[in-house]
């Protein structure tokens, strides 16, 4: 008995191979992966890995959000998600058309307040709590920096943007979150601060990891570091500049190039030895901590499962830490532990995932697809394990 739904990626990749008259052994071949993975791919007896995943996205010549059946509309709805994404679309829409004279911004410090508040609710996994404010101070904020143009009130704008990506890109909505990168950059350019533009550069390279582009990834990652080498010395333009070293480690892993991701996760540990735990640096999470996380990431990446497991049990996540990232790793632990066969505490670092960020891990592709692992390896399914799955399926 299978608790998601019946639409599952392996689904989803049977479909677009009949569509596109190819054989498993021809879709195989061109994406590069065994004829007999792309069957337990298709028989749901195997979980696709995000490497995979792209690799099967590029064969057939479709976003990876196809695959993966982004965004989960059915559960967006029965979580009154969806009607919250058109508002922020249109408010990203209005940011070149000036001062909107329907609108009476409220004075810059109250707006600030509310955007960094933004951020923070994001990051305790606060999703539709955002989503439903954020339209609104987006407007304010546009027409505020149209009426008195400033640096402080253009950068005001970009970290609205950038709580747009973060919204849209958890909830799987993967075009809005690049429409509001492109807005973020406007805004970061108008207010010509290299720190922010250096941030913009490493969230766009994530859009290009997610799609499998890795070559594009990395050079978006050197123009970041470029960018940072213009901003003045300080202990915030090395936690960039660290996290865009973060971000090229899982961009070389997820391509196979383990020595290269050891070099850019060595130089990340070096910066955070030198800035300490700087969680609310851009609440970017940067420090010792997101090293030893990227850690398991890195090795999961590389399909060194065994290892990923036994680093991640080893790291201790300390008081205060994000909510959202503690949620991310323990789905990045739960699926190395799927593959290692550690079922139980596989399950339990999925139920870990849940309750520390529940609206993030419902979205969450890892938690997802280690689910399904776990479905398909076990025979005898508790009460439990099939209610997690009825409500990831909605």
């Amino acid at each position: 008995m299978h608790s998601l739904p019946h639409d599952h990626t392996g689904a989803r990749i049977k479909r677009l191979r009949l569509e596109r008259h190819l054989t498993q052994t021809a879709l195989a071949d061109l994406a590069g992966i065994s004829a007999s993975l792309l069957t337990k791919l298709e028989r749901r007896e195997r979980p696709a890995t995000p490497y995979v995943t792209a690799c099967l996205a590029r064969a057939l010549r479709v976003d990876v959000a196809t695959i993966t059946g982004q965004p989960y509309k059915t559960e967006l709805r029965a979580d009154q998600l969806d009607v919250l994404i058109r508002p922020i679309r249109e408010a990203l829409d209005v940011h070149d058309l000036g001062v909107d004279p329907e609108i009476s911004p409220r004075p810059h410090q109250l707006l600030a307040d509310d955007a960094e508040g933004f951020l923070v609710a994001v990051r305790a996994g606060e999703i539709k709590q955002t989503a439903t404010q954020l339209p609104s101070v987006i407007q304010e904020a546009t027409t505020a920096a149209h009426a008195a143009p400033s640096r402080e009130a253009w950068l005001l704008l970009a970290s609205l943007y950038r709580t747009a990506y973060d919204v849209a890109s958890k909830l799987g909505f993967y075009d809005l979150a690049t429409i509001a990168l492109a807005r973020m950059d406007w805004a970061a350019q108008r207010a010509s601060d290299a720190v922010v533009g250096g941030i913009y550069h490493y969230m766009r390279s994530l859009t290009y990891l997610r799609d499998g582009e890795y070559r594009t990834g990395e050079r978006l990652v050197t123009l970041g570091l470029q960018t940072l080498a213009q901003a003045d010395p300080s202990r915030e333009r090395e936690v960039v500049t660290g996290q865009l070293h973060l971000g090229a480690a899982v961009m070389a892993a997820r391509s196979k190039d383990g020595a290269r991701a050891d070099r850019h996760l060595d130089e990340a540990e070096r910066i955070s030895s030198e800035t300490g735990e700087a969680v609310d640096v851009h609440w970017l999470a940067f420090g010792p901590t997101n090293v030893a996380v990227h850690r398991v990431s890195v090795l999961a990446e590389l399909d060194e499962y065994g290892q990923a497991a036994q680093t991640g049990r080893g790291v201790t996540i300390p008081q205060g830490w994000p909510l959202s990232r503690r949620s991310h790793h323990f789905a990045e632990l739960a699926r190395a532990q799927m593959w290692t066969g550690d079922l139980d505490d596989s399950f339990q670092n999925l139920l870990k995932a849940r309750k520390a960020a529940p609206q993030q891990a419902r979205y969450h592709q890892t938690v997802r697809e280690t689910y399904a692992g776990l479905e398909a390896a076990r025979r005898q399914l508790p009460d439990s394990f099939l209610s997690y799955g009825s409500w990831l399926g909605g």
